[in-house]
């Protein structure tokens, strides 16, 4: 899917780490929350409330979920899943545009 449809766009993006991130929340017609974003070359540490499955649309990064030693890369077309109430480490090699999906 390349399009979401029937949604409410928050206008004001989200900007974090600087610029390096910028996204805009989304809500979709069933109440389902979701950020659409790009993150820039950086290594950034995130933390989550809720459960997230990021989605990488294109780019590539090499992501290590908290207690873990294990670097995984994730390229466009791949996801991974995070927990609620915990971080993961993102090393984004060239912009990642992404879909990350809340709960």
């Amino acid at each position: 899917m390349t399009a979401f449809e029937n949604v409410s766009v928050t206008k004001k993006a989200n900007v974090y780490f600087d610029g390096k991130c910028v996204s805009h929340n989304i809500e979709l017609a069933d109440g389902t929350s979701k950020s659409v974003g790009v993150i820039l070359p950086a290594t950034l540490t995130f933390n989550t409330g809720a459960p997230e499955i990021m989605e990488l649309l294109e780019g590539e990064a090499k992501v290590t979920l908290a207690g873990s030693d294990e670097t995984v890369v994730y390229k466009g077309g791949e996801s991974f899943s995070v927990p609620g109430d915990s971080s993961f480490q993102i090393e984004v090699l060239e912009p990642v545009h992404y879909v990350c999906h809340f709960g």
